[in-house]
This record gives structure tokens, sequence and C-alpha cells, in this order.
């Protein structure tokens, strides 16, 4: 079971979710009322939790940052992700974003490349009773076969082009969303569909993740 709360810190995440993110255009009320149910400050880094309702990204370690709040939803929202659907998350980092999936999909399967990440978001996300997320260690550019397909797949950092391992792990019909381009050149968030053996895309908007190291990504 989800845990909430009637703190402080909720006043700040309403208030957040008020300002930063529905005034900015996020219409979906699941998506909102995601953001405004799962507690950021338990998935910052340590000495971060005073900033944890700032719509900003802020470190948690080993080279990484949790997710830009506003990002997040915006992610959610271009997923259009049913309450039935199987989602995929690449890039677990904190799990914050797996637990905004998981108050929006049927199931969640999230990758991450870092071990320490692996555990520290594993041990979390069971504290919060996030009990419909499998958080997986391994390459996220080759997706989790085992487990496809996949109604939606969300990736958390930028790759040189979309992963066609990713593609492939779509249903028809599927949604990818996933930032494309270098720190140096800029990054574009693009929406991919599944569309039998065709795959448009789309341009979103201008971004900044982290890099998307694997296979099918950047280098280390």
């Amino acid at each position: 079971m989800t845990r909430r709360d009637t703190t402080d810190r909720e006043r700040d995440r309403l208030e957040m979710v008020r300002n930063e993110i529905a005034r900015r255009g996020i219409k979906d009320q699941r998506v909102l009322d995601a953001m405004s149910t799962v507690r950021r400050e338990r998935f910052v880094g340590l000495g971060q939790t005073g900033a944890a309702y700032d719509d900003r990204p802020l470190p948690i370690g080993a080279g990484q940052t949790i997710s830009q709040p506003y990002i997040v939803a915006l992610m959610a929202e271009a997923a259009a992700i049913g309450p039935d659907d199987r989602v995929l998350e690449i890039g677990t980092g904190s799990g914050y974003g797996a637990a905004i999936l998981h108050c929006l999909a049927g199931e969640v399967w999230t990758i991450e490349r870092m071990p320490e990440l692996v555990e520290r978001a594993r041990t979390t996300l069971e504290s919060e009773g996030f009990d419909r997320v499998h958080v997986v260690e391994g390459d996220g550019t080759l997706g989790v076969p085992d487990a496809a397909p996949f109604d939606a797949i969300i990736v958390t950092a930028a790759g040189p082009r979309v992963p066609r391992a990713l593609c492939h792990q779509l249903v028809d019909g599927g949604r990818l969303i996933i930032p494309v381009g270098s720190a140096r050149n800029g990054q574009e968030l693009m929406r991919v569909r599944r569309l039998g053996d065709d795959y448009p895309e789309e341009a979103l908007g201008a971004v900044r993740f982290v890099p998307l190291i694997g296979a099918e990504g950047w280098r280390s």
C-alpha cells in the first residue's frame, strides 16, 4: 500500500504540483494525482530533503540525478499510460520515476545499470509501498526482453539515437518517450509510436538529461 502523509511536506508537494506542473500545462489528472501522492523527499540524496519540492534535478550520488518533477510529469503524460498498462522505465536512478509510474500503470519494470542505485531504489520503493515495481539491474538500452512487450517505455537519459531494441519491445500502438542528442549539440524529447512495422517519431521539445550509457547508447 502506497504511503501517504499530511505534514508540511505534503503541503509543499501540492504547492509544487499546482505552481510548477499544472500551471505549465500538464493536464492529465491522473498524472497530477500521482505527482501529488509520491513523497519525493524519500527519493532525493542525503542533505537534499529541504530542496525536495524545488522543480529541479537533484544529485543522488554516483554522478546521477533525480529528474526535475515537471519533466517527470511531462514524460508520463506524453506516454498516455492507462491503469492496466505494462510500463518499462530505462534508468531507475533513485526510483522516483518508477513510483510515479506505479500510480499510473498496472505493472512497472525499471532497469538500472549501477548496482548501488539498484539496491537503494529497490529498498526505497518497497518501504514506500510501491509493490508492483520490478527493479532490474542491466543495460537499459537493451530493455527487458523477458518481460516484453510493453504498452509504454520511458527513458530517463539521452541517447545518440532511438534504440531499436526498445522499439521492438513495444506492443502495436505502444509509445516510447526518449530524449535524443548530446549535451554539446542539444537534446530533443521524442515520442515514438509502434504502428505495425513502422515507428513514426514526434519531437516534443528541448530537454537536458544525463547520457544514456549502453550497447545502443553512448559509450561509458
